[in-house]
C-alpha cells in the first residue's frame, strides 16, 4: 500500500483532498501538516511514498520544501497541489509528478491516483522467470487493488499497454501488455488463442468452427466470444484435442 503526507495550511481544501483520495484510492494518508516545517521535520524520520504539497504554506514554502525532499536517500513522490500556475516549470524542474489546481476537479485527481497505483504495481511486479508462476496478480477495479488467484482468471484482453482480465466476479485491469501476463500465468493452464487474446483452457465452454477452418471460443464468465488466429490454429487443435 501506497503511504502519502498531505502538506496543507487551508482546512476545507486538506479536507477535500482527503476526501478524494480516500474515495478514489487505497492510498494510506500517514499524516497531514499545514505548516511546510512541520511536515520536513516529520520526512526526516519517516518514510512515505507521496507527499500533496501545496507550494503557498508557512514556515517553509512548498518549492523550497521540494528541493529539500529532491535531497533524501529515499525521495517520495511529489504533487503539487496550489492556486498558482506560474509556478508549473518550477515544480516540473523538481520532477513533480503532477500540478494540481485549485479548485480540485475530482475527475483529475482520480486519473492521478490511478496512475499512482498503476506505477506502483509495476515496481512491486518481480522480474519474470519463466519456470516460476505467483498463485496471485494484482488487478485494478474502480481505483481498488484486487490480489486475484490466478486459478479465477478466465480470459484476457489486450487494450493497448494495460490487459483486461475477465474473472467470475467482471472485468478488472492488469497495468501490464499481454505478453507480461503470459509471463505470469502457468503455461499448462494459460493458452494465448489470438495476439490479443489469451484463454484459461479449463474455462472453455464452447468451440464453434469458423471461418477459414479457425474457431471462435465461448468462455464462461465472458459475453463475447474469442477467436483462434491461424497462426496458433495447430496448437490450439493439439491442446484441446480436436
Amino acid at each position: 500500500m501506497l503511504n502519502a503526507l498531505i502538506v496543507e495550511d487551508e482546512y476545507l481544501a486538506r479536507e477535500e483532498l482527503t476526501y478524494l483520495i480516500e474515495k478514489h484510492s487505497t492510498i494510506n494518508i500517514v499524516a497531514a501538516f499545514d505548516d511546510g516545517l512541520d511536515a520536513f521535520k516529520f520526512l526526516q524520520s519517516n518514510k512515505v511514498d507521496i507527499v500533496f504539497l501545496d507550494i503557498n504554506v508557512p514556515s517553509i514554502d512548498g518549492m523550497l520544501l521540494a528541493r529539500n525532499i529532491a535531497q533524501f536517500s529515499h525521495k517520495p513522490q511529489i504533487i503539487f497541489t496550489t492556486a498558482y500556475k506560474e509556478y508549473a516549470v518550477d515544480a516540473f524542474e523538481l520532477e513533480a509528478v503532477d500540478y494540481l489546481l485549485k479548485p480540485l476537479n475530482e475527475q483529475r485527481v482520480m486519473g492521478l491516483l490511478t496512475k499512482l497505483q498503476a506505477r506502483a504495481q509495476e515496481q512491486e511486479l518481480p522480474q519474470p522467470i519463466l519456470n516460476i508462476r505467483s498463485k496471485s496478480i494484482n488487478l485494478i477495479l474502480n481505483n481498488h487493488i484486487h490480489v486475484t488467484a490466478i486459478s479465477d482468471i478466465c480470459c484476457a484482453i489486450a487494450n493497448e499497454k494495460v490487459t483486461q482480465v475477465y474473472t467470475a466476479k467482471g472485468c478488472f485491469i492488469a497495468s501490464m501488455t499481454i505478453s507480461e501476463l503470459m509471463l505470469r500465468l502457468p503455461v499448462s493452464d494459460f493458452f494465448r488463442c489470438h495476439r490479443s487474446y489469451c484463454i484459461n483452457i479449463n474455462e472453455v465452454k464452447e468451440i464453434i468452427p469458423w471461418v477459414n477452418s479457425t474457431y471462435m471460443i465461448k468462455m464462461d464468465h465472458v459475453d463475447q466470444q474469442i477467436p483462434v488466429s491461424r497462426s496458433n490454429l495447430k496448437s490450439f487443435r493439439n491442446l484441446m484435442q480436436l
